[in-house]
């Protein structure tokens, strides 16, 4: 009963600390809310720069475009890298649809672009999209030649045994595009450097090189009559894939080998990110924002937000099980060789966050100033610069407390008198009776929350952040709401994260297994609205949606829909993957 109104009267207060940040933007701007009323009641200006948006002619074929580029990269390529990370059997067909989306998507993108006049002089839109479509192909390139290689290991064991006695060493560079036997991989999670098509490190940890089939009876093809499935077809090593088994031979290498698996899940580990620059990218140009000056406001916001936006997709990630191999899914981290020895020496979460915050505020204390480089400094450029410094002393004090290396002179004193007692018990017997009867290991033992990372700094930088953006002074009355509204939301990312802290003092892990406590989905959510929040906050996205009739709380309702779709859907890619793994687990053949 105690615990449970302990509970009521933390909620309370949670809820009540954050009224003060809604509440503060009610009243006291009377300018504002007369501007904002005025502005409600007329009409857009006709005045506008032409831009995409506003143009009707070819719509359809803009619609098209936009449609086309939402299904290919955020409904078919997430799926897609979820079975390439776990080296499904599935995963080339679902490249290959996502780039028969892709190309629909180009197709009609190239159509409206020629047919419309350039709106966007010099746009990046173009250009980036090309890149990144040549990656995509690149990506699959490099996934077919690695899933050739794992099908021809695969036969090689299959017919080896059956037809020869020896091993033939210039063949045995094909096995380079998997990995090592002894490469035992602790968890799929994380994805990464994991091996090669369908196959996996925990069946491969025991396996015994099998002799493979001479140079010859590859090129006549008598090894591939021996098996009696996929004997022909696309990687059935039928008579329509020998040329790509020739050439993947013949290029194969250990250093060559090396280059194609590291490139494949390098890819595989940013094509995401660059298919969100792609995305936002698109939709500024659609719009017509961020043109001359208007360019260092829009990557303000468009990064920052961009930054935190990922923050929380990783956080979600976090909470399903995502890197627990390096011991930042809130479990115990394994240790070698359970993991591969750079696994287990990934510094923790919090000092990674800690870093990416002292690195933000290293390198923007001297950016805050080039949207008006050579005038006078306003407030608000002092009131950036000060941010500035707090990420940069908040990221170096959380990096600090996640070094050992103040660990052992801080408790100096405790180890003194440990000395002393241990010293007085073999010389006059004395016992220290004054505190709890418990047995001297116990009272001399480590608490077991030193083995895990309990840094608030991280969090409490970002509430900062959030509480400074609540009472940042804006133009409008849209823009000081929707600064309110993100800065809130950070808040709320920072009393989950103590929430999940206190859980964790209380009882810290004691598993391999991800805790995943409740707070961290709050947590996740929070930082993701509140990333799109913030990029949709800069001085030209608020005169959009100003233009258009909208208002703050629309933005907002559209974002926390928009925010659940896409964090609902994370959990489907996941669980995709983790049905690919273990299907992938099952169907390897034993090897004994």
């Amino acid at each position: 009963m105690q615990t449970t109104r302990t509970i009521i009267t933390a909620a309370a207060v949670l809820s009540l600390g954050a009224l003060p940040f809604v509440a503060a933007h009610g009243g006291g701007h009377e300018q504002i809310e007369q501007e904002e009323g005025s502005a409600a009641n007329t009409e857009p200006p006709q005045d506008v720069t032409p831009t995409y948006f506003r143009h009707a002619e070819h719509a359809g074929w803009m619609y098209a475009h936009l449609a086309l580029m939402i299904v290919g990269w955020v409904v078919v390529l997430p799926p897609a890298l979820m079975l390439s990370i776990a080296r499904s059997r599935f995963h080339l067909p679902a490249q290959l649809l996502f780039h028969a989306v892709n190309a629909l998507g180009l197709f009609a993108g190239f159509v409206y672009n020629h047919s419309t006049p350039d709106l966007y002089v010099t746009n990046s839109h173009h250009p980036v999209g090309w890149v990144v479509t040549a990656f995509t192909i690149v990506w699959t390139l490099l996934s077919l030649a690695t899933a050739c290689a794992a099908k021809i290991q695969r036969r090689n064991i299959d017919v080896a045994p059956k037809k020869f006695d020896r091993h033939i060493p210039e063949d045995g560079n094909i096995q380079q595009y998997l990995d090592s036997p002894s490469s035992y991989r602790f968890s799929n999670d994380s994805g990464n450097f994991s091996a090669g098509s369908r196959a996996n490190s925990s069946d491969s940890i025991f396996a015994k090189p099998s002799p493979l089939p001479s140079r010859d009876e590859h090129e006549s093809g008598d090894w591939d009559r021996n098996g009696d499935t996929e004997k022909s077809g696309f990687l059935g090593y039928g008579k329509s894939d020998t040329m790509i088994v020739r050439i993947i031979r013949r290029v194969s290498s250990q250093r060559a080998s090396r280059f194609v698996r590291f490139s494949q899940v390098f890819l595989e580990k940013t094509l995401l990110l660059l298919g969100f620059l792609a995305i936002t990218s698109g939709f500024v140009v659609y719009g017509g924002l961020f043109q001359k000056r208007e360019i260092f406001s829009g990557l303000a916001h468009f990064v920052k937000g961009g930054i935190f936006f990922w923050y929380g997709v990783l956080t979600l990630g976090r909470w399903m099980g995502a890197f627990a191999d390096f011991g930042w899914a809130w479990n115990v981290r394994p240790g070698h060789p359970l993991v591969s020895r750079w696994k287990s020496r990934i510094p923790s979460a919090e000092f990674t966050e800690s870093f990416v915050i002292w690195l933000y505020g290293a390198s923007n204390v001297f950016l805050e100033h080039m949207n008006n480089w050579g005038g006078e400094w306003s407030p608000q450029d002092f009131e950036h610069v000060s941010i500035t410094i707090l990420f940069f002393g908040g990221g170096l004090f959380g990096m600090m407390i996640e070094s050992r290396a103040w660990r052992e002179p801080t408790s100096a004193p405790t180890w003194l008198q440990k000395e002393k007692e241990r010293d007085e018990d073999n010389t006059s017997g004395f016992k220290d009776v004054s505190g709890p009867m418990l047995h001297p290991d116990q009272r001399w033992q480590r608490p077991s929350t030193y083995d895990f990372s309990l840094n608030p700094m991280p969090a409490l930088t970002i509430m900062f952040l959030g509480m400074m953006m609540s009472g940042h002074h804006q133009n409008s009355m849209v823009s000081t709401m929707m600064h309110a509204q993100w800065g809130m939301l950070f808040t709320g990312f920072a009393c989950s994260r103590a929430v999940t802290y206190l859980m964790l003092y209380i009882k810290p892990p004691t598993s391999h297994y991800p805790s995943r406590p409740p707070s961290e989905l709050v947590a996740a959510f929070c930082l993701t609205a509140g990333g799109i929040l913030f990029m949709n906050s800069a001085h030209d996205s608020v005169a959009a949606i100003e233009q258009n009739g909208l208002d703050a709380m629309t933005i907002f309702t559209l974002t926390i829909g928009l925010t659940g779709v896409l964090l609902a859907w994370e959990l489907v890619c996941f669980t995709i993957k983790g049905w690919a793994t273990r299907k992938e687990q099952s169907s390897a053949p034993d090897d004994g």
